[in-house]
């Protein structure tokens, strides 16, 4: 029986210079619950990890605050001396004060103390893809962005990232420097980012759908992403994920796991090939 990996998932390039496989992985799910403080079994977070990378995955999304501090270490534990073909986007701008407590902070001198901890604690000399984890609306967008761009300007950042912002945001941002990314919450059953999505469709700008797998009641008995997936002999995660990728050529899901068993069955979804029936009734199942 062949494997199926991510590189069924096709290709895309950030930036158009980052090449990726569409299907990635994120790391949020390897710390403690509420994400906080590390995972109970460090060891098995870092099979999960190698795992993906050897299922073809080579985009691996995270950020400081996952833990805060812990999922960046687990990925330099697991992955480093990096493959070249590894692309490692992280994040900066929200702090936590407990299990799922996050407040944004966006001064200027928090993003910068923040990409050089990222630095140093991956292990790298240039981060491929930093996002702005939130928009802090105490601070000026463009003070936010400036940070970002001036870290880039010093070759410390390849590529700059936006996380949970409207279509008006990511063009102010635009106005002060190239957005390679933009990551919203989007899945099956939360579309409330399409406008975020096609916009970013129309500009080739990479959307990252975050909480890609939260299917609800979609995914009951009767419902019809199980009625479906029992005919495709797949399962509902595995249909949400492969509607993703058919929904737009720029959409990079991530969906995260901590179980090596939960991995493979989601980088299997690669391979699944929707009709234009099956799409039409999944994206129908939900108004």
């Amino acid at each position: 029986m062949t494997t199926v990996t991510a590189d069924a998932s096709g290709r895309f390039e950030i930036d158009g210079a980052l090449g990726v496989n569409r299907l990635g992985y994120g790391t949020m799910q390897l710390t403690g619950r509420g994400v906080w403080g590390p995972p109970a079994d460090p060891d098995n977070a870092v099979r999960v990890l190698r795992r993906a990378a050897e299922l073809g995955v080579t985009l691996f999304d995270t950020a400081d605050s996952y833990g805060p501090m812990v999922a960046e270490p687990l990925l330099r534990r697991a992955l480093a001396p990096y493959d070249e073909d590894i692309v490692i986007a992280t994040k900066a701008g929200l702090t936590r004060q407990g299990p799922d407590q996050w407040t944004p902070v966006g001064r200027p001198a928090y993003l910068r103390q923040q990409c050089e901890m990222s630095l140093r604690i991956l292990g790298v000399e240039r981060i491929a893809l930093l996002q702005l984890h939130r928009v802090d609306p105490q601070v000026p967008l463009e003070d936010q962005v400036g940070e970002l761009k001036a870290l880039k300007d010093e070759g410390k950042v390849a590529h700059i990232g936006l996380s949970e912002v409207t279509v008006h945001q990511i063009e102010q941002a635009r106005a002060i420097t190239p957005i390679a990314s933009v990551q919203n919450l989007y899945n099956l059953a939360n579309r409330s980012a399409e406008d975020v999505l096609d916009h970013c469709e129309r500009h080739r700008i990479a959307f990252i759908p975050w909480f890609p797998l939260a299917t609800g009641s979609l995914a009951k008995a009767g419902g019809p992403l199980a009625d479906l997936a029992s005919r495709m002999s797949a399962t509902p995660s595995q249909l949400a994920l492969a509607w993703l990728l058919r929904r737009s050529p720029v959409m990079l899901p991530i969906p995260g796991t901590s179980s090596v068993e939960h991995l493979e069955q989601n980088v299997a979804a690669a391979g699944l090939r929707l009709s234009d029936d099956d799409v039409a009734e999944l994206t129908s199942a939900v108004a």
